[in-house]
């Protein structure tokens, strides 16, 4: 039964091989999507919440985390939270996004810092060209967003409108990928003395829960997150993107399903002399069916194979060349062949019922 199953699939190379790719575009179009959605979001989470502070507090009625909001937080309010049993630092941070029409999303996240304050928090180190100098026109950006762009130290980029001048590289990774000083976000946006968040490192030996629970009980109205909890937060905080997700997987099935029928219905209808033989040696019709679910299977199967490989090698294209995060996970791939499986048999039932239901005399008699 499975030499007769390769046989058929052997018999027309190249028609196995299109619908092989054809099954595998779809897979791929779900694994990419899935993976660099997934992937992109998971990497800013990663990058907000390794700030080396385990809360940020943010200003009542805060929603998202896409630097769209006006600065509201008063600077200030730093020294009434530092005063909370548990708080060792806390540093004022200001985010904005600017358009950019480098982007793949058209818009910029910068960060607008005290530069000591928040290397002292956040571990971060100048390893080229030297730190922006409060009040200027100046910006930093870490080392991956530099060679992504194809910058060098002392090239020019536009924010607000406006160039700022590229004067340090820094390491790790961490928050937006391009700083400014905080007061020359300040002044941008017309709030002196104001900020988006405050990050608040707690002492060694305190609990994270029982400090934000005490600054929770101080200011009741505002926003208290635990940087652990970022990941969660942003991923939730896109309810389209997963509609959107979805949308995308039951397309990609659609087509894969189509795809197996279009191959099979055509396998069935050049095969109609074969089946009649094969019915008149004694085949049952369930085998016959089979053969037909057998093959699409196969097919199937090595569409989601083609589909996910073609993903790792698109995905190290992109490390090469952009920032761009594509994340493949166990759990998506085991869903992309559940739903290659599902859509093969799908695709296999019509053909497959109709090479079982052929009249042998009329079959060894089709030409």
């Amino acid at each position: 039964m499975n030499s007769l199953v390769f046989s058929n699939m052997l018999h027309r190379p190249a028609r196995t091989a299109v619908s092989v790719v054809g099954i595998g575009v779809g897979i791929l179009l779900i694994v990419f999507t899935v993976g660099l959605a997934n992937g992109s979001l998971r990497e800013r989470a990663q990058r907000e919440a390794n700030v080396g502070a385990e809360i940020m507090f943010r200003a009542s009625g805060s929603r998202g985390l896409s630097g769209s909001e006006a600065l509201r937080l008063p600077v200030s309010k730093r020294s009434d939270l530092s005063s909370i049993a548990g708080v060792e630092s806390v540093v004022p941070i200001a985010q904005n996004s600017v358009a950019a029409s480098d982007t793949n999303t058209g818009s910029r996240l910068i960060d607008g810092v005290d530069l000591d304050d928040y290397s002292r928090i956040s571990g971060l180190q100048i390893v080229k060209g030297r730190g922006f100098t409060p009040g200027t026109s100046e910006a930093i950006c870490d080392a991956a967003w530099l060679a992504q762009k194809r910058l060098s130290v002392g090239a020019k980029i536009s924010l607000y409108e406006r160039e700022f001048e590229l004067v340090g590289v820094y390491e790790p990774s961490v928050g937006a990928r391009v700083k400014i000083p905080l007061d020359t976000m300040q002044t941008q946006l017309g709030g002196e003395g104001l900020a988006s968040a405050f990050l608040i490192k707690i002492k060694p030996g305190e609990s994270e829960d029982q400090v934000a629970a005490r600054i929770h009980e101080r200011f009741p109205d505002n926003q208290i997150l635990l940087t652990r909890d970022l990941e969660e937060l942003y991923m939730q905080g896109f309810p389209a993107l997963n509609v959107f997700l979805n949308v995308v997987i039951g397309v990609a099935g659609v087509i894969s399903a189509l795809i197996i029928l279009l191959t099979m219905y055509t396998t069935v209808t050049e095969r109609t002399r074969q089946i009649g033989v094969l019915k008149s040696l004694g085949m049952s019709n369930f085998k016959i069916a089979w053969t037909i679910v057998q093959e699409a299977l196969l097919i199937g199967v090595g569409g989601v194979l083609f589909g996910v490989l073609a993903t790792v090698v698109l995905r190290y294209v992109l490390a090469q060349w952009t920032t761009l995060t594509v994340q493949i996970e166990p759990s998506v791939v085991g869903s992309i062949l559940l739903v290659g499986l599902l859509s093969s048999i799908v695709g296999a039932l019509y053909p497959g019922l109709r090479a079982a239901r052929l009249d042998a005399v009329e079959a060894l008699s089709y030409e």
